[in-house]
């Protein structure tokens, strides 16, 4: 398990979650990259996303990086159930069955942050993936405190297809024999494997692995790639931590929470924040076409896909400049309008 001592951490006391359970305290681990201006409105939210932690994802916050920290003050929180924030393997009452985590609860959480931070408004909301999802609740929950969102490969809500390929993925892990029905009792070796070969087929495209970029990465072959690249990832993460953020990502919905009470176009309207919209054209489960349909549903947004083969993955390029720097001019724009 990763040491969190040397980690800022905010802790939340009785915060009461949208599952019902209220613990006695959550604690968020975050990260701060650059300088606070003195009137704190250079604050830009980079919330993690699906298995990741800080840092995995934050390669892009330098100097001259999409997000560049000579310029902005970025706060990276990790998002409950990623191993650092409360999650089943570090919070007894997270483990419970019953128990789960929405991203109402991981921004409710991050307002309390920023609260203690007194932070009234963010700059930018910037998020991959899971982060998206995270931005897009930002934008809904506390429109007055955001200026701007990008929303990198990811929809407010989860799609009808999106589950399947969640549902493909507990069902990997479900069905090893270390599953007790409740918990593993050991290292679910076969439950990981498979995990990991639905995963890599979901999130880079056909044209991806035509092109075979790994080659040039050192992997011998395919089956080198998917077992030193993303099976021996995923088996850096407990598996009832990457179950709950399944169960995260499958709830996500930004109308599910007691401001919108199921009205998701409601929701999507009260977006005030300048957004850009940016999926990749060939992501397999936040597809172009229905970010595309939540950016027409948004009042100020602009609808810019990334143009590349690979897919989900083109939303973190750290292998892969020219997809960084269609997105940094992209953000710099965003960053630059009023």
């Amino acid at each position: 398990m990763t040491s969190t001592d040397s980690m800022p951490s905010f802790v939340v006391k009785d915060l009461e979650l949208q599952c019902g359970v209220m613990l006695p305290e959550v604690k968020l681990i975050y990260q701060t990259y650059g300088v606070l201006n003195s009137d704190k409105s250079n604050v830009v939210l980079y919330p993690t996303s699906y298995g990741a932690q800080h840092t995995d994802v934050d390669w892009l916050v330098r100097s001259g990086g999409i997000l560049d920290s000579t310029k902005w003050f970025v706060i990276m929180p990790n998002m409950f159930g990623n191993g650092l924030s409360t999650s089943p393997s570090n919070c007894g009452g997270a483990a419970a069955s019953d128990f789960y985590f929405t991203h109402y609860d991981n921004v409710r959480a991050q307002r309390a942050l920023l609260d203690s931070l007194d932070i009234e408004r963010l700059a930018l909301v910037y998020g991959w993936s899971m982060g998206a999802q995270q931005g897009y609740h930002w934008g809904t929950l506390y429109p007055e405190r955001v200026k701007r969102i990008a929303a990198v490969c990811g929809t407010a809500r989860t799609t009808d297809h999106n589950r399947i390929f969640l549902y493909s993925l507990q069902a990997a892990l479900k069905g090893d024999p270390a599953w007790d029905g409740e918990r593993f009792d050991g290292v679910p070796e076969r439950g990981f494997h498979t995990f990991t070969q639905i995963y890599a087929s979901w999130a880079a495209s056909q044209a991806y692995y035509r092109a075979a970029p790994y080659l040039e990465w050192g992997y011998d072959s395919l089956e080198d790639y998917l077992l030193r690249s993303w099976e021996a990832g995923y088996r850096k993460r407990d598996p009832h931590n990457l179950l709950a953020m399944i169960e995260t990502w499958l709830r996500c919905d930004v109308s599910d929470n007691p401001v919108y009470e199921g009205n998701y176009k409601q929701a999507m309207k009260a977006i005030a924040a300048r957004t850009l919209v940016m999926p990749a054209t060939t992501d397999l489960y936040f597809t172009p076409e229905d970010c595309e349909i939540e950016a027409n549903l948004i009042p100020d947004s602009e609808y810019r896909p990334i143009p590349s083969i690979w897919g989900h993955r083109a939303g973190n390029p750290y292998q892969n400049p020219e997809d960084e720097l269609f997105i940094k001019r992209a953000v710099d724009e965003l960053m630059m309008s009023a």
